[in-house]
């Protein structure tokens, strides 16, 4: 048992990737998604790599169900016992107005609704838990078939005994409910953060702990005896316990491994800032990477900050928008074309897949433009329809506009791909440009079955001088997730004004919580080797905002107050060194590593024979339109290859465009580096 995989489930494709730590070998693999269920598309992918389940040391997996259910509104019927008075802290939220100028501003409905939350007396020790009150609620959830029920109460950041004890009762009589508490998921003070974070928990708990233990079971009945993973949102994996318990830890699992990939590759060829870009089926992410670090964020909004509800854990700082290769172009009433955010999928999926599809997407479009070969579409296992794409371009966009014709599809499917990069192209611009950092000191690093299609395009845009594709992009999320370590993160409210005696008792808290957390590894992954870094919500005093600052290695009140003026003059532009700084919460990061192939290792073997497929005409509007271009595999392309555009370089599960006047290579580790002309 040698053979460790991972599994990306998207919104289109499932990808796996699977390395045999004895032989050295890679397999990667995809298959359409399986709504109906998702087990079906790991097995078809594990069929397609010649792999049982008995052959498996352990799985890393990562999956959008989370996402899905809280963005499409699919989760469990959930409750909320709250303490007395704080029933509606969902629905009061916090009294800002992030679009003071949308008059008809709403926020999103809370996903449990008033008349399943319920109020318990809870209160300091004087004040008992009202267990008989508990005890009566349980035969009215019962009857009211609620499926999952969140506990928060008010203090309970403080001493979470009457959380725990409230859980207890409740699971004791609603066998089969999922119960779930906030204090498990969150010891900080904000209570309406700390409600919505756990009303999602329950609202995905029953789905998600269903599915991973259906996974779990359907791999042990097929012979596994190994570990099953779960991706965390934080860039570190969970085990499948903790996942079940923690649903929401994964409510970005999908797009983080190949954020990890990313991370590792920047280190490997010694890239200082890269943007992380990965572009699939159902939409395109991006994330920075600055000296080999990600942003971890505090606090998710599912839905977006304007109308979304917050989740209180930590996730890796991504910027999500609704462009990817299924993604639908359609005219509204004025006849205006747009791109997304509806995505075809992967059933029905775009017109060309020949699965009953009629709305033309961005994956059409780049067929019509002779960017997509038709028939070597994942290494020939689909075969594109080119003339359907051609035609639902023409019936739907190009003849209601008055385009006619071939020349029409060609027009408006360049249209298309044009949106569609404006649309990727703004999150770049977001996620650099908004923050203070020039996109243009960035490498882009690009993934996804649709990344590579579009970055040239993109660093063009934004005058980025070099793109990087990593090898079998396509897969690449799947891949960095064999490149995760275990990751826990825990928090808790601490105030305090800084000074040396606070200083000493931040010092305790950490090594309490570093106790904690290196038990919690023990049990769940079975590692002693653990690794911290420790951090802190800091603020002036009397400021309403903090922010956080790293705290690793400093051991006294000066370094710390450096720390934080650094910190805090590089973000907000200047600082005060006459006032007071103080704490609001401590923030712990626990990793423990993980067995992991050398990068050198996921490439394939370079096939025998030349890379040359000779030429095709492919449609590049600044050069005056069709252009023959030459056709590379990149399986037979070596290290130290290199040639100029256009250029289109194919390999299973995506392809890569160059543009006139750029010039690529082979690089070291095989990634593509294209050099563009414009930067």
């Amino acid at each position: 048992m040698a053979i460790v995989i991972a599994v990306d489930i998207g919104g289109t494709f499932t990808d796996l990737v699977a390395y045999d730590h004895e032989t050295g070998e890679v397999r990667y693999t995809k298959s359409p998604t399986t709504y109906g269920d998702l087990v079906e598309g790991i097995a078809a992918c594990m069929d397609k790599a010649r792999i049982a389940a008995g052959d498996l040391s352990f799985i890393n997996h990562g999956t959008t169900l989370v996402i899905n259910a809280l963005i499409q509104r699919q989760g469990a019927k959930a409750a909320l016992v709250a303490t007395q008075g704080f029933r509606d802290v969902l629905e009061i939220a916090r009294g800002n107005r992030p679009d003071p100028f949308d008059l008809h501003y709403r926020r999103d409905e809370p996903l449990i609704p008033r008349e399943r939350r319920y109020e318990v007396a809870d209160g300091a020790v004087v004040e008992p838990l009202d267990e008989a009150a508990l005890e009566a609620l349980a035969p009215v959830l019962l009857r009211d078939k609620v499926e999952a029920v969140a506990i928060s109460f008010m203090n309970s950041y403080a001493n979470p005994a009457h959380e725990e004890r409230a859980a207890a009762i409740l699971e004791s009589a609603l066998p089969g409910v999922y119960v779930t508490r906030g204090t498990d998921l969150s010891r900080e003070w904000y209570e309406y953060e700390r409600s919505s974070t756990v009303a999602a928990n329950a609202y995905v708990g029953p789905q998600v702990a269903g599915y991973i233990r259906t996974l779990d079971g359907t791999l042990r009945d097929g012979g596994f005896k190994g570990t099953l993973y779960m991706m965390g949102s934080n860039g570190g994996v969970l085990s499948a316990g903790r996942a079940v318990r923690q649903p929401i830890a994964l409510v970005e699992s999908g797009p983080i491994g190949g954020c990890i990939g990313a991370g590792a590759y920047a280190h490997a060829l010694g890239f200082a800032n890269v943007i992380s870009f990965d572009m699939g089926g159902t939409t395109a992410k991006c994330a920075l990477v600055e000296d080999g670090r990600f942003s971890v964020d505090q606090i998710y909004y599912a839905g977006g900050y304007v109308k979304g509800f917050p989740i209180k854990s930590p996730v890796i700082d991504i910027i999500e928008v609704g462009s990817g290769g299924g993604s639908i172009a359609w005219l509204d009433a004025q006849s205006r074309l747009h791109v997304g955010p509806r995505s075809a999928g992967s059933m029905p999926g775009p017109v060309c897949y020949g699965r009953g599809g009629t709305e033309p997407t961005v994956t059409d479009a780049n067929l019509v433009l002779g960017r997509l070969d038709a028939a070597r579409f994942l290494g020939g296992e689909l075969r594109l329809d080119t003339a359907a794409a051609q035609g639902a371009i023409i019936e739907r966009i190009a003849a209601p506009l008055g385009y006619d014709g071939e020349a029409g599809a060609i027009a408006m499917a360049d249209g298309i791909v044009a949106i569609a990069g404006i649309v990727m192209a703004g999150a770049i611009r977001r996620q650099t440009v908004e923050h203070g950092r020039d996109p243009r000191d960035f490498v882009l690093f690009s993934y996804g079955g649709g990344g590579p299609l579009h970055a040239a395009a993109l660093a063009h845009e934004l005058a980025i001088p070099l793109v990087v594709i990593p090898p079998e992009p396509g897969n690449f999320s799947a891949s960095g997730m064999l490149l995760a370590d275990a990751r826990l993160d825990t928090s808790q409210t601490f105030v305090g004004v800084l000074g040396e005696g606070v200083v000493a008792t931040v010092a305790s808290a950490f090594a309490a919580m570093e106790a904690e957390a290196r038990a919690a590894i023990r049990r769940e992954i079975g590692s002693d080797a653990v690794m911290f870094e420790r951090a802190a919500e800091m603020r002036y005093r009397g400021q309403r905002h903090n922010i956080k600052v790293p705290l690793t290695g400093l051991g006294d009140a000066r370094a710390i107050r450096a720390a934080f003026d650094r910190d805090y003059q590089r973000r907000y532009g200047h600082a005060d060194a006459r006032a007071g700084v103080e704490f609001q919460a401590l923030h712990l990061s626990a990793a423990a590593r993980l067995s992991k192939p050398a990068l050198a290792h996921l490439t394939r073997a370079t096939a025998t024979g030349g890379g040359d497929r000779g030429t095709r005409p492919v449609y590049f509007g600044r050069f005056g339109g069709m252009v023959e271009t030459r056709i590379y595999d990149r399986f037979a392309l070596a290290p130290g290859f290199a040639a100029a555009g256009p250029a289109i370089i194919e390999e299973y599960g995506s392809t890569s465009v160059v543009w006139p006047g750029d010039r690529f290579e082979i690089g070291p580790l095989g990634e593509i580096r294209i050099y563009c002309s414009n930067a």
